[in-house]
């Protein structure tokens, strides 16, 4: 998100200092995982002091951390920042695709991660399998992550996706949609 990839703030272009508590993930993003939180000093003590995850949890293997640093080094060329500009492009070129299909789609239009809502928990895994039996592997997420009709599933684009992958992926969601019974958006009148 953003135009250089630096997040929320720099995509909806709010100042950094404004924001108290910054707080992400490095798997989508980065490939990895883990996550991070930023705040001031007095924030970070009482989290540090109160939170199970710090006291229990594990530290951030090197290699992970070795994975993180590459990316933010890449994300920093001319090339990179190029690659941020063609994932957005894509991104918007995936969602408007599915709209137009008859899908409801939700989040950010610039965002690499695409929610389509299924609603019925009852179509989760039969979605999933249908994708993964023509190659596409998505992300379903429902109950108890989300409310019991909010079930849907996450399309994770990459820079790594070509036009033709994207054109493949909504060639057969097109199709299961159809299948399912999935297209609830409502249709515009021109």
């Amino acid at each position: 998100m953003g135009k250089t990839g630096r997040g929320v703030c720099e995509y909806l272009d709010v100042d950094f200092n404004e924001i108290d508590l910054l707080m992400g993930t490095f798997t989508k993003s980065f490939g990895a995982a883990g996550g991070y939180i930023a705040a001031n000093q007095k924030i970070v003590n009482l989290l540090r002091k109160r939170s199970e995850l710090v006291n229990r949890g594990e530290q951030m293997p090197p290699v992970v951390a070795t994975q993180i640093l590459e990316c933010l080094k890449r994300m920093q060329t001319e090339e990179g920042v190029q690659e941020i500009q063609t994932l957005a492009k894509n991104s918007r070129y995936f969602r408007k695709a599915l709209h137009r299909m008859g899908f409801i789609v939700i989040g950010e239009k610039d965002s690499p991660v695409v929610p389509l809502m299924l609603y019925n928990p009852g179509k989760i895994a039969e979605f999933s399998r249908m994708c993964l039996k023509e190659n596409i592997a998505v992300v379903v997420v429902g109950y108890p992550a989300t409310p019991v009709i909010s079930s849907r599933v996450r399309f994770c684009l990459s820079v790594a996706h070509k036009k033709e992958d994207l054109d493949k992926a909504l060639d057969v969601i097109d199709k299961i949609g159809d299948m399912l019974n999935l297209k609830m958006a409502k249709k515009q009148v021109c």
